[in-house]
């Protein structure tokens, strides 16, 4: 049984049903809503580096935020630690839920890819 911290909206769909299915492989959980207590940008950075995954993949592409930022047309013209510290500025702009036990990281929430990292059995 492993210890995972979630930072997730506990209002998301999305959310729920990761937590709903970690929670069935009877992992532990320490649940930390994402826009009350957002990662920090050292936080983040280490999020970033041990999932493998490009920084705009931690952006929630589909959130209100993202869109009235028009964030589509400025992330590729601002660097690495630029889009870091606008993540930790606003936990709305992060995609959720993201999923670690310190060393592997997950974004989002597919069955597939929960199975293959999260499979307690």
């Amino acid at each position: 049984m492993s210890q995972l911290k979630v930072y997730q909206y506990a209002k998301c769909g999305t959310c729920r049903k990761a937590v709903n299915w970690l929670e069935a492989q009877e992992h532990q959980l320490e649940l930390i809503p994402i826009f009350d207590n957002p990662p920090t940008e050292a936080e983040l950075t280490d999020l970033i580096q041990k999932s493998g995954l490009e920084v705009k993949k931690f952006f929630n592409t589909s959130g209100e935020v993202y869109k009235e930022q028009q964030l589509k047309d400025k992330l590729p013209g601002m660097s690495v630690e630029e889009q870091i510290r606008l993540l930790a500025s606003n936990g709305r702009l992060i995609k959720r839920p993201i999923v670690t036990d310190g060393d592997k990281v997950t974004v989002g929430f597919k069955e597939d890819t929960y199975e293959q990292e999260w499979n307690n059995r």
